[in-house]
């Protein structure tokens, strides 16, 4: 398991919120791990709760229709980093 930076706990501590994820932990959260299907086995419903989610705790909204949504959901990481780059709270 890799290391998680402070904001990468802190993306995962939100999806573990939005999602209620009672069996898993934040600290938990491989940030290298792929996020839908074969690691976390999140589906598009909960995609759009995450994004939810980050646009009322960071102030920027990750729209349905960006061509970049799957490298932005790609895992922790990459959410993280796409968090770090567009938030305004």
């Amino acid at each position: 398991m890799a290391d998680s930076s402070a904001l990468e706990l802190e993306v995962a501590q939100t999806i573990v919120d939005a999602l209620n994820l009672e069996d898993i932990r934040a600290e938990g959260i491989d940030p290298e791990e792929p996020l839908f299907r074969d690691g976390l086995g999140l589906d598009s419903i909960d995609a759009l709760e995450i994004a939810l989610a980050i646009s009322m705790k960071y102030g920027f909204q990750i729209r349905s229709d960006d061509n970049d949504n799957s490298r932005i959901f790609a895992s922790l990481r990459s959410l993280s980093h796409h968090v770090e780059e567009n938030r305004v709270k």
